[in-house]
């Protein structure tokens, strides 16, 4: 027995003694190809952050390049524009960069995470075999000129954390097997030309708490299912063409903190859920076709950095209630067509008459007596 536990000994020293000697003697050759080709297809000029990548050891001293410690694969490949890394502080300026995103990447097939954001100037396509790696944890593209569409089994990714497109040119569809990717937790399409619906399953991303889908060409409605994300706290669905009803169950949600449905074709009413539920801090839906009264059904505990539901079509009083809230910083109401007295109280008195603008008959201060 004894004899057994020291063979096991000897043998985990060995292949410690073996995997050390191969991290000892750096990367892989294949990996070092493949951040080579990766390279070629890129052009930074002001910086020089690729000057770097020489030697036979791409584990040491390239800029933006980790391995693993117990194999030398590459693990991280992190280049981002904006930086406070010296040798921007140096060269006083952020980052820009040109060219494409060679599918040699994929060749790192122990890839965690993957990080070419705020460059300005790359173009071209995200290859679709970026979906085989199978490691990816971030992937995170912002800030770039990159087009085409989201590959179609980017599901795949499956320990994905953080899926960042903003800021792009990326067109097409959300993928229908995006709600496979059970880890994802942030989630940031904003500012790109994605058209088509939110899938309906969209419910699936049980893990998400940010789901930023802002700024696009997104049509249909909104799923019923993104209230089943017990951990969603910041919802982006503004600037779109999104249609139908608020889902009165987006009230109930424990966690939404911010909720920005501006600058879409909803209608129908105003869910009272939505305005009672004091974990809400930022409530936009300015900007729609909602209609009917606002609710009233605020509270001691209603606390609003910014309440905006200006450019709409809401009628009668503004709520009595409202002047009970705790807190309300921003507050815009104009542009409908409610009518009655401006309710008098804590809240109300730090606010200028642009909040209650264009409206058909309201009165009181700030506005005209009544």
């Amino acid at each position: 027995m004894h004899r057994h536990s020291e063979m096991r000994l000897l043998f985990g020293a060995a292949l410690l003694l073996v995997l050390l000697a191969s991290a000892a003697s750096g990367c892989p050759a294949s990996d070092r190809e493949a951040l080579l080709a990766f390279k070629a297809s890129l052009n930074e000029p002001y910086l020089g952050i690729f000057n770097t990548w020489t030697g036979t050891d791409c584990c040491r001293n390239w800029y933006g390049v980790s391995c693993d410690p117990t194999d030398a694969r590459v693990a991280d490949v992190n280049l981002r524009g904006e930086s406070e890394d010296p040798i921007f502080e140096k060269a006083r300026r952020s980052g820009y960069m040109t060219g494409t995103i060679n599918p040699s990447i994929c060749r790192l097939d122990r890839l965690t995470n993957f990080i070419l954001a705020d460059w300005k100037g790359i173009s071209g396509k995200i290859p679709p075999c970026i979906t085989s790696l199978s490691s990816l944890r971030v992937l995170d593209l912002v800030g770039n000129k990159i087009s085409g569409r989201i590959p179609p089994a980017i599901g795949n990714l499956r320990r994905l954390t953080v899926l960042n497109l903003a800021d792009n040119e990326v067109s097409g569809e959300i993928p229908a097997s995006i709600v496979q990717m059970s880890s994802l937790m942030h989630l940031d399409l904003r500012n790109n030309r994605i058209s088509g619906g939110i899938p309906a399953d969209f419910g699936k991303l049980t893990m998400l708490s940010r789901a930023l889908l802002g700024r696009n060409q997104l049509t249909g409605t909104i799923p019923t299912s993104i209230a089943t994300i017990h951990r969603l706290a910041d919802l982006d669905l503004s600037m779109n063409r999104i249609s139908g009803w608020v889902p009165e169950q987006l009230g109930k949600m424990p966690v939404l903190s911010t909720l920005n449905l501006d600058s879409n074709w909803l209608s129908g009413k105003l869910p009272a859920s939505l305005l009672s539920n004091t974990g809400v801090g930022i409530l936009n839906l300015s900007r729609n076709g909602m209609e009917g009264e606002i609710p009233d059904v605020f509270g001691s505990n209603s606390y609003f950095m910014a309440l905006d539901l200006s450019h709409n079509n809401l009628k009668g009083k503004i709520p009595g209630s409202l002047s009970s809230a705790k807190y309300i910083g921003h507050l815009d109401l104009s542009h409908n067509h409610l009518c009655g007295a401006i309710p008098i109280g804590e809240p109300f008195e730090h606010l200028e008459a642009s909040s209650f603008a264009n409206n058909d008959c309201l009165c009181g201060n700030p506005l005209r007596t009544c």
